[in-house]
């Protein structure tokens, strides 16, 4: 995503006043509002309906229960958030924003001259949380299946009474000729050894 496309944005604002001006400055930088709500209740539900590129919310401060809505759509369907305030946050509450998956918390208001660079910070923000989350997300997966598979090693070793070489090939040798994921083999294994005491192991995978 980048800030020079027309991005589809989804306006979060009860003042119509204050909501027609963030439209017009979104407008002049050639992107389009595709709907204006009057709060944040039910943003998972609007955002999957209407598929918005960014959400911006324009309020006082950001409250509870938009707090609680945009960490549920950055769990769920995670988008650019920009947090337009009319007060200055004290430290805490712009903390409560971010983690709750704000991109871009602006306190002076969104103006037509400070829109790209609002943008650019929310989209940059957003796919450098992204990329983290998807890095962290990667490595609990890789140690997850780094414990099955010592697992199911020790399983084999124990069944087969064989060193842990002998254990790792014959784990592989099974996942190869399945032709499944050695992760996947060894939960199939531990399945297997866990509730059979004395399986002859591997060559029951099938």
């Amino acid at each position: 995503m980048q800030s020079s496309e027309s991005l589809r944005i989804l306006l979060i604002d009860n003042n119509p006043e204050r909501a027609s001006k963030v439209c017009a400055a979104l407008t002049h930088s050639g992107h389009e509002v595709i709907r204006q709500r009057p709060d944040a209740t039910g943003l998972t539900a609007a955002v999957a309906r209407d598929q918005p590129d960014m959400v911006i919310i324009d309020m006082d401060s950001p409250d509870r229960d938009t707090l609680e809505n945009m960490s549920t759509l950055n769990d769920h369907a995670p988008r650019p958030i920009v947090f337009s305030a009319d007060e200055p946050g004290d430290r805490a509450t712009i903390q409560a924003a971010v983690r709750a998956g704000v991109s871009a918390y602006v306190v002076d208001g969104i103006k037509p001259q400070s829109v790209r660079s609002i943008i650019d910070s929310a989209i940059a923000q957003f796919e450098s949380f992204q990329a983290l989350r998807t890095e962290l997300a990667e490595t609990r997966g890789a140690l997850e299946d780094r414990k099955y598979i010592e697992k199911a090693k020790g399983l084999i070793m124990k069944h087969e009474n064989c060193d842990e070489d002998s254990a790792f090939q014959m784990l592989r040798s099974a996942a190869m000729d399945h032709s499944e994921r050695l992760p996947d083999m060894a939960r199939r294994i531990i399945t297997l050894l866990e509730g059979q005491s004395a399986a002859p192991a591997v060559k029951k995978a099938s």
